[in-house]
């Protein structure tokens, strides 16, 4: 598996705007060098696209398997919080984790499920107070900037 980033370099660009120029088309058959094919299943597909696509915009990707066991120094770097914030939140029973050692790790496959219910929390809290404020007549007297648009 792969454990460091991936990121294009400068003379790989041509080749890999060729690959995802024929992802584009979709077609999802992978062709050996023998000349024997495969049909790639649709998630296989869309996920090689994504990959291709992220590549091309020059972001480095790392590849992680969902079991993949983190220390809380990586899970904390994953989610943009400090250490001992995310240590906070598993002492507080906000994630799974267990002990090697002294030391806790963290499933990767948890810090994703953490991090999706931490942005529908967040969403719905925003929605809560703009539903708040239009009801308390906050946007009746607003008024639009110059040169812009209310629609």
């Amino acid at each position: 598996m792969v454990r460091d980033a991936i990121t294009i370099q400068p003379q790989d660009a041509a080749e890999l705007h060729g690959v995802s120029k024929l992802l584009r088309r979709g077609s999802p058959t992978l062709v050996g060098a023998q000349g024997e094919r495969a049909i790639l299943p649709i998630p296989l597909y869309n996920l090689l696209r994504d990959i291709v696509r992220s590549l091309e915009k020059g972001q480095s990707l790392v590849v992680m398997p969902e079991e993949q066991q983190l220390t809380t120094q990586r899970a904390a770097e994953l989610l943009g919080m400090s250490r001992p914030y995310l240590i906070q939140l598993l002492d507080a029973g906000e994630m799974p984790y267990h002990l090697v050692g002294k030391h806790r790790r963290i499933a990767l496959r948890d810090v994703l499920t953490y991090a999706k219910r931490r942005a529908e929390n967040r969403r719905a809290a925003l929605d809560r107070m703009a539903r708040d404020a239009f009801e308390a007549g906050l946007y009746d007297n607003a008024t639009i900037p110059e040169g812009g648009s209310d629609e």
